[in-house]
């Protein structure tokens, strides 16, 4: 979701309809213009951090007074932020549901909650070895995940799970191969099967996809680009139009400043990007942060890792979210969304996932044979 893409609109809007509501805790002081204010144009790394955590509970409030009571709230916090131990406690003492967590391997969320047992956590994996070593290492500690939440990277949006770019076909990253090999590993280890919810990510676009990866055993699914769409997404409405507009051949893989791959679309800015990228990366050296934020623990642009992109993502991201798609960066998945380019209501998205039902104009369309998916 970037920056700001899933704040508390969207993610009090899916959780108020019964889902899990998500927020994108990263860089939230860009929808306070009183914290924007005080450090839009200060290189004071200490100032942003603060009022980015004061940002994080304002919009967990804000979320939580929109889903009044109903389905849950959650936090994403990408591991590869260099603050994410504090947003990580932040949304805990703020009163958060879950914390999930992508972009690495957190595996000291365990001590990082401790204070905080009943909110729920959900780390984002994308093979059986890498749910295989957090289990292991959770186990330790006397603490399960909640829930896992299984990206594809082959569809996925944003930052992916797999290390190089030709990882994506690779077989350990399918469906169903991860589903089936995670239940035997919760054979190995004693794990009830019942016990930790397996929820699929990544390229989730119609209602009989949903059907049937719970056939396959999945127990939920998450969506991003699609929500990012709706009327609810908390960014600019070109932001959503360049998602819902982009076709095949303009979504494109490439290495992110984090070392990891990512997806977006091609715009003009991540165009001109890679076609200078093989020459950034053979010049690229140790430098000062362009914005005095130091956004990320490992950034290839401040650190000078040429195998790493070379820009400065959360200046790009922000651009993405007031919507100027000229210098902004727009992560997007790869397959097609569920109402194409129309940018709908989340309740109706909610509803064609579940029940096969789409709304028209004001009128519904259900399929041949419809059918309620179990909850």
């Amino acid at each position: 979701m970037g920056v700001g893409v899933s704040a508390h609109r969207l993610a009090g809007s899916v959780a108020g309809l019964g889902g899990v509501g998500t927020i994108s805790s990263v860089d939230l002081r860009r929808h306070h213009p009183d914290l924007m204010a005080e450090t839009g144009k200060s290189r004071n790394k200490e100032l942003i951090d603060k009022a980015n955590l004061v940002a994080l509970d304002r919009e967990i409030a804000a979320a939580k007074a929109l889903a009044q009571g109903s389905g849950m709230l959650a936090v994403n916090i990408m591991r590869a932020v260099e603050q994410y131990a504090a947003y990580v406690k932040q949304a805990c003492e703020s009163g958060i549901e879950a914390v999930v967590v992508g972009a690495g391997l957190p595996l000291d969320l365990p001590e990082l909650t401790a204070e905080h047992p009943k909110v729920a956590l959900i780390p984002i994996l994308s093979d059986v070895r890498g749910i295989a070593l957090i289990l292991k290492k959770w186990m330790r500690k006397n603490r399960l995940p909640d829930a896992i939440v299984i990206e594809n990277p082959k569809y996925a949006a944003g930052h992916l799970g797999m290390a190089r770019l030709e990882d994506a076909d690779q077989p350990q990253y399918a469906f169903p191969a991860v589903l089936e090999g995670t239940r035997e590993l919760f054979k190995e280890l004693g794990i009830e099967r019942e016990r930790i919810p397996l929820i699929t990510a990544g390229g989730v676009n119609t209602h009989e996809q949903v059907r049937e990866l719970f056939s396959m055993g999945a127990d939920a699914v998450q969506l991003g680009t699609a929500f990012a769409v709706t009327e609810e997404g908390d960014a600019h409405i070109n932001f959503k139009k360049v998602l819902a507009e982009a076709r095949p051949e303009d979504i494109v893989t490439f290495m992110s400043v984090a070392g990891l791959p990512a997806r977006g679309v091609r715009t003009p800015w991540l165009a001109n990007y890679l076609d200078k990228e093989a020459k950034l990366q053979r010049k690229a050296g140790p430098k000062q942060c362009t914005v005095g934020f130091d956004c990320l623990h490992q950034c290839g642009l401040r650190d000078g890792i040429a195998k790493s992109g070379q820009f400065c993502i959360d200046t790009q991201l922000a651009f993405a979210l007031e919507g100027d798609v000229k210098r902004g960066l727009f992560f997007r998945g790869s397959e097609k969304l569920p109402f194409g380019s129309e940018i709908r209501p989340v309740k109706e998205l909610v509803e064609y996932l579940l029940t096969g039902v789409r709304s028209i104009a004001g009128a519904v369309k259900a399929p041949a044979a419809p059918g309620m998916v179990p909850a």
